[in-house]
Protein backbone atom coordinates (compact mmCIF):
# COMPACT_ATOMS: atom_id res chain seq x y z
CA UNK A 1 0.00 0.00 0.00
CA UNK A 2 1.52 3.56 -0.77
CA UNK A 3 1.23 6.37 0.99
CA UNK A 4 -1.67 8.08 -0.52
CA UNK A 5 -3.38 4.95 0.61
CA UNK A 6 -1.59 4.69 3.77
CA UNK A 7 -3.44 8.16 4.33
CA UNK A 8 -6.93 6.89 3.34
CA UNK A 9 -6.86 4.04 5.50
CA UNK A 10 -5.83 6.20 8.76
CA UNK A 11 -8.32 8.94 7.95
CA UNK A 12 -6.09 11.39 7.48
CA UNK A 13 -6.44 13.57 4.63
CA UNK A 14 -3.37 13.08 1.94
CA UNK A 15 -0.89 16.16 2.01
CA UNK A 16 1.82 16.88 0.04
CA UNK A 17 3.75 15.72 3.24
CA UNK A 18 2.16 12.67 3.53
CA UNK A 19 2.90 11.64 -0.42
CA UNK A 20 5.93 10.80 -2.06
CA UNK A 21 6.90 13.17 -4.70
CA UNK A 22 6.53 10.93 -7.54
CA UNK A 23 2.63 10.00 -7.77
CA UNK A 24 0.64 7.08 -9.92
CA UNK A 25 -2.46 7.96 -11.60
CA UNK A 26 -5.44 5.56 -12.39
CA UNK A 27 -7.28 8.18 -15.07
CA UNK A 28 -10.47 6.05 -16.64
CA UNK A 29 -8.31 3.14 -16.50
CA UNK A 30 -5.44 4.67 -18.00
CA UNK A 31 -2.09 4.26 -15.82
CA UNK A 32 0.81 6.93 -15.71
CA UNK A 33 3.04 7.94 -13.16
CA UNK A 34 4.52 11.85 -12.76
CA UNK A 35 5.53 13.83 -9.99
CA UNK A 36 3.41 16.13 -8.06
CA UNK A 37 5.09 19.02 -9.21
CA UNK A 38 4.61 18.40 -12.94
CA UNK A 39 0.87 18.10 -11.71
CA UNK A 40 0.61 21.29 -9.54
CA UNK A 41 2.32 23.19 -12.59
CA UNK A 42 -0.75 25.44 -12.91
CA UNK A 43 -1.82 26.52 -9.13
CA UNK A 44 -5.30 27.01 -10.57
CA UNK A 45 -6.16 23.84 -12.12
CA UNK A 46 -7.82 20.98 -11.52
CA UNK A 47 -4.91 18.50 -10.98
CA UNK A 48 -3.53 20.74 -8.81
CA UNK A 49 -6.53 21.27 -6.64
CA UNK A 50 -5.57 16.94 -5.82
CA UNK A 51 -2.89 18.27 -3.93
CA UNK A 52 -5.27 21.29 -2.06
CA UNK A 53 -5.51 20.42 1.95
CA UNK A 54 -9.37 20.56 1.15
CA UNK A 55 -9.47 18.08 -1.84
CA UNK A 56 -7.48 15.19 -0.70
CA UNK A 57 -7.65 12.77 -3.48
CA UNK A 58 -9.32 9.52 -3.79
CA UNK A 59 -7.20 6.31 -4.32
CA UNK A 60 -8.32 3.31 -6.54
CA UNK A 61 -7.94 -0.65 -5.20
CA UNK A 62 -4.02 -0.26 -5.69
CA UNK A 63 -3.67 3.30 -3.99
CA UNK A 64 -3.64 5.29 -7.02
CA UNK A 65 -5.21 8.60 -7.61
CA UNK A 66 -8.01 8.13 -9.64
CA UNK A 67 -9.57 10.55 -12.15
CA UNK A 68 -12.51 9.76 -13.51
CA UNK A 69 -11.92 10.70 -17.17
CA UNK A 70 -11.28 9.44 -20.35
CA UNK A 71 -7.63 8.00 -19.87
CA UNK A 72 -6.86 7.78 -23.66
CA UNK A 73 -6.44 11.92 -23.97
CA UNK A 74 -4.62 12.61 -20.33
CA UNK A 75 -1.27 11.27 -22.41
CA UNK A 76 -1.41 14.95 -24.35
CA UNK A 77 -2.12 16.96 -20.96
CA UNK A 78 0.34 15.13 -19.29
CA UNK A 79 3.14 16.22 -22.06
CA UNK A 80 2.00 19.07 -22.11
CA UNK A 81 2.54 19.36 -18.15
CA UNK A 82 6.39 18.00 -18.85
CA UNK A 83 7.37 19.55 -21.63
CA UNK A 84 5.04 22.21 -22.81
CA UNK A 85 4.61 19.97 -25.96
CA UNK A 86 1.08 20.59 -27.93
CA UNK A 87 -0.47 17.50 -29.28
CA UNK A 88 -0.95 16.93 -32.89
CA UNK A 89 -3.78 14.06 -33.10
CA UNK A 90 -7.62 14.45 -31.51
CA UNK A 91 -7.19 18.12 -31.16
CA UNK A 92 -10.98 18.61 -30.43
CA UNK A 93 -10.69 15.45 -27.71
CA UNK A 94 -7.89 16.83 -26.41
CA UNK A 95 -9.09 20.48 -25.62
CA UNK A 96 -12.06 19.08 -24.15
CA UNK A 97 -10.11 17.42 -21.52
CA UNK A 98 -7.57 20.68 -21.12
CA UNK A 99 -11.35 22.48 -20.74
CA UNK A 100 -12.14 20.08 -17.91
CA UNK A 101 -8.88 20.04 -16.01
CA UNK A 102 -9.14 23.41 -16.28
CA UNK A 103 -5.40 24.56 -17.43
CA UNK A 104 -5.91 27.53 -19.19
CA UNK A 105 -2.85 28.53 -20.83
CA UNK A 106 -3.05 24.62 -22.72
CA UNK A 107 -7.09 25.52 -23.66
CA UNK A 108 -5.77 29.00 -24.92
CA UNK A 109 -3.14 27.53 -26.89
CA UNK A 110 -5.25 24.66 -28.68
CA UNK A 111 -7.62 27.48 -29.08
CA UNK A 112 -5.10 29.26 -31.69
CA UNK A 113 -4.59 26.11 -33.54
CA UNK A 114 -6.18 25.79 -36.82
CA UNK A 115 -8.49 23.08 -36.47
CA UNK A 116 -9.84 24.62 -33.40
CA UNK A 117 -9.91 28.26 -34.43
CA UNK A 118 -11.79 27.38 -37.27
CA UNK A 119 -14.50 25.18 -34.92
CA UNK A 120 -14.06 27.94 -31.90
CA UNK A 121 -14.07 31.41 -33.82
CA UNK A 122 -15.66 30.68 -37.20
CA UNK A 123 -18.01 27.51 -37.09
CA UNK A 124 -19.46 28.25 -33.60
CA UNK A 125 -19.79 32.06 -33.61
CA UNK A 126 -21.58 31.62 -37.03
CA UNK A 127 -24.11 28.97 -35.14
CA UNK A 128 -24.66 31.43 -32.31
CA UNK A 129 -26.33 33.54 -35.39
CA UNK A 130 -28.50 31.06 -35.97
CA UNK A 131 -31.73 31.45 -33.65
CA UNK A 132 -32.56 28.08 -32.26
CA UNK A 133 -30.01 25.79 -33.73
CA UNK A 134 -29.78 23.37 -31.18
CA UNK A 135 -33.26 23.26 -30.80
CA UNK A 136 -33.78 22.69 -34.70
CA UNK A 137 -31.25 19.81 -34.28
CA UNK A 138 -33.17 17.75 -31.71
CA UNK A 139 -36.52 18.54 -33.45
CA UNK A 140 -34.77 17.25 -36.82
CA UNK A 141 -33.72 13.84 -34.80
CA UNK A 142 -37.26 13.33 -32.98
CA UNK A 143 -39.10 13.59 -36.59
CA UNK A 144 -36.70 11.25 -38.10
CA UNK A 145 -36.91 8.79 -35.00
CA UNK A 146 -40.71 8.38 -35.31
CA UNK A 147 -40.41 7.71 -38.91
CA UNK A 148 -37.99 4.77 -38.34
CA UNK A 149 -40.04 2.22 -37.58
CA UNK A 150 -39.59 -0.42 -40.15
CA UNK A 151 -37.92 1.57 -42.73
CA UNK A 152 -34.64 2.09 -43.58
CA UNK A 153 -34.28 5.88 -43.81
CA UNK A 154 -36.61 8.39 -42.61
CA UNK A 155 -36.86 12.08 -44.13
CA UNK A 156 -36.99 15.47 -42.52
CA UNK A 157 -37.56 19.01 -44.76
CA UNK A 158 -35.79 21.54 -43.78
CA UNK A 159 -36.56 25.57 -44.78
CA UNK A 160 -33.18 27.23 -44.61
CA UNK A 161 -33.57 30.75 -45.48
CA UNK A 162 -30.73 33.48 -44.73
CA UNK A 163 -32.09 36.71 -45.03
CA UNK A 164 -36.02 38.66 -44.18
CA UNK A 165 -36.31 38.56 -47.92
CA UNK A 166 -35.35 34.86 -48.23
CA UNK A 167 -38.02 34.53 -45.49
CA UNK A 168 -40.82 36.28 -47.10
CA UNK A 169 -40.37 33.78 -50.53
CA UNK A 170 -40.78 30.98 -48.56
CA UNK A 171 -44.04 31.86 -46.97
CA UNK A 172 -46.19 30.37 -49.65
CA UNK A 173 -44.67 27.21 -50.10
CA UNK A 174 -44.37 26.48 -46.26
CA UNK A 175 -48.31 27.17 -45.98
CA UNK A 176 -48.43 24.64 -49.52
CA UNK A 177 -46.33 22.09 -47.50
CA UNK A 178 -48.27 22.52 -44.11
CA UNK A 179 -51.75 21.89 -45.91
CA UNK A 180 -50.16 18.97 -47.30
CA UNK A 181 -49.47 18.39 -43.30
CA UNK A 182 -45.70 17.71 -43.99
CA UNK A 183 -43.37 19.08 -40.72
CA UNK A 184 -40.71 21.33 -41.58
CA UNK A 185 -37.97 22.55 -39.76
CA UNK A 186 -36.95 26.26 -40.48
CA UNK A 187 -33.52 27.43 -39.85
CA UNK A 188 -32.68 31.29 -39.51
CA UNK A 189 -32.64 34.14 -41.28
CA UNK A 190 -29.08 35.04 -39.71
CA UNK A 191 -26.72 37.70 -39.70
CA UNK A 192 -23.48 35.99 -40.78
CA UNK A 193 -21.80 36.23 -44.12
CA UNK A 194 -22.29 31.80 -44.36
CA UNK A 195 -24.65 31.00 -46.89
CA UNK A 196 -27.63 28.68 -47.31
CA UNK A 197 -25.23 25.54 -48.00
CA UNK A 198 -22.87 26.65 -45.02
CA UNK A 199 -25.66 26.06 -42.82
CA UNK A 200 -26.60 22.36 -44.07
CA UNK A 201 -23.10 21.72 -44.14
CA UNK A 202 -23.24 22.52 -40.13
CA UNK A 203 -26.51 20.86 -39.59
CA UNK A 204 -25.27 17.38 -41.27
CA UNK A 205 -21.74 17.49 -39.38
CA UNK A 206 -23.55 18.33 -35.83
CA UNK A 207 -26.04 15.63 -36.50
CA UNK A 208 -23.37 12.82 -37.66
CA UNK A 209 -21.16 13.96 -34.45
CA UNK A 210 -24.19 12.44 -32.45
CA UNK A 211 -23.97 8.76 -34.06
CA UNK A 212 -26.47 9.44 -37.39
CA UNK A 213 -25.86 8.26 -40.85
CA UNK A 214 -27.64 11.61 -42.72
CA UNK A 215 -27.49 13.38 -46.12
CA UNK A 216 -29.36 16.00 -47.55
CA UNK A 217 -30.56 16.85 -51.12
CA UNK A 218 -32.70 19.85 -52.68
CA UNK A 219 -36.52 18.88 -51.95
CA UNK A 220 -37.83 19.92 -55.30
CA UNK A 221 -36.38 16.89 -56.32
CA UNK A 222 -39.57 15.29 -55.27
CA UNK A 223 -42.20 14.69 -57.75
CA UNK A 224 -44.57 17.06 -57.34
CA UNK A 225 -42.90 19.37 -55.60
CA UNK A 226 -43.48 22.64 -57.70
CA UNK A 227 -42.40 25.57 -55.59
CA UNK A 228 -40.29 28.80 -57.02
CA UNK A 229 -38.73 28.95 -53.64
CA UNK A 230 -37.38 25.45 -53.65
CA UNK A 231 -34.04 26.63 -53.49
CA UNK A 232 -34.73 27.21 -49.78
CA UNK A 233 -36.00 23.39 -49.62
CA UNK A 234 -33.69 20.38 -48.48
CA UNK A 235 -34.78 16.54 -47.45
CA UNK A 236 -32.20 14.92 -45.32
CA UNK A 237 -32.43 11.67 -45.22
CA UNK A 238 -31.74 9.63 -42.36
CA UNK A 239 -30.05 6.05 -42.49
CA UNK A 240 -30.67 3.35 -40.21
CA UNK A 241 -29.72 0.34 -41.93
Amino acid sequence: MNLLAEARASGKPATLQTMSPVVELNVGGELYTTTVGTLKKFPGSKLAEIFSPSKPPWPDSQGRIFIDRPGTHFRPILEYLRSGQLPTHSISEVYREAQFYEIQPLVKLLEDMPQMFGEQVARKQFLLRVPGYNENLELMIRIARAEAVAARCSGVVVCAVRTEEDATRCLDALQTLETDKRTVVKFGPWKASPVITDLLDCVKMDIEAQGYSVSYQPYAAEKGFRIKSSDYFYKFIFTWW
